[in-house]
């Protein structure tokens, strides 16, 4: 698995950022079943630059806590079995063999804010949202009521796999 981290924001995150998200990573890839090594890039960034990104690639102006930019297209949530197919192959990193999940970009106010919000550490909120972002990335969403109930019973299974309960 490749996990790339890159730290862009100015505002220091005092938590062991670079060992709780490969961790996350990995969990999720292995509680859904993931038959492939992977490649995903995580981008810790400012409140500012998350806004930008939103209104330049949904249209949104305004800031969120984490964005998700899947590179594989799911029929299904976390239904790799299409994969085998021969025009799948843009799917992979023709260097690696990697597949090519996608990147997540999370707004390090957003964590620090969240978590005094909700009454909880910087490990869960930063945990949390890099889980939701990779359920993402594997297909998973909540915009209809049906998936949001899906994919909130597998964020609650991934952080419970984590150890990390909501406290």
């Amino acid at each position: 698995m490749t996990c790339e981290i890159s730290y862009e924001a100015t505002e220091p995150l005092s938590i062991p950022y670079e060992e709780i998200i490969p961790s996350v990573v990995e969990t999720a890839l292995t509680l859904e079943g993931c038959p492939y090594e992977t490649e995903i890039s995580v981008t810790l960034t400012s409140e500012e630059e998350v806004r930008r990104l939103n209104r330049e690639f949904r249209g949104i102006d305004k800031t969120t806590d984490v964005l998700s930019f899947p590179m594989t297209d799911f029929a299904r949530p976390a239904d790799f079995d299409f994969l085998e197919e021969a025009d799948a192959s843009d799917c992979f990193n023709p260097e690696t063999g990697e597949l090519l999940l996608g990147d997540i970009v999370l707004s390090v106010e957003k964590i620090k804010e969240q978590a005094t919000s909700y009454g909880h550490s910087l490990k869960r909120e930063l945990a949390f949202l890099t889980a939701h972002s990779m359920l993402h990335l594997m297909g998973y969403d909540h915009m209809e009521e049906e998936e949001r109930t899906v994919m909130e019973e597998r964020q609650r299974l991934l952080m419970e796999a984590l150890d990390i309960p909501r406290e």
